[in-house]
């Protein structure tokens, strides 16, 4: 049984170019993830984001770019199924994220 939209394999309808090979490369580790308990995301987006937000310095700044680039793959993956909404909600979480990555790369948070 497949979670979420998409076609079986892992594509999109129509998906084709950069969108395509993005999904092709990022089917095995999809896959991965798929298998692995569901606690183990949930903790090491948590690992990263306290890293991020009690951490210092560039320590905290990668773990926070770390973090929003993972968001980012994932909305990506997802764009075609998401609704306006979920769509503004991925680009605003991971627009803060980056913010604050660079917040505390520069020294200001």
């Amino acid at each position: 049984m497949e979670r979420g939209g998409g076609m079986p394999g892992g594509r999109t309808t129509g998906s084709t170019g950069l969108r395509a090979s993005v999904e092709r490369r990022s089917a095995a580790a999809v896959v991965l993830l798929h298998r692995l308990p569901r606690w183990t995301l949930l903790a090491a987006v948590f690992a990263l984001l306290v890293l991020g937000m009690a951490g210092t310095g560039w320590a905290a700044a990668a773990g926070l770019f770390v973090l929003a680039l993972f968001l980012a793959w994932f909305a990506y993956l997802n764009w075609p199924a998401l609704d306006t909404s979920g769509r503004l909600l991925r680009v605003v979480t991971v627009t803060v994220l980056a913010g604050f990555g660079i917040a505390r790369a520069i020294g200001r948070f």
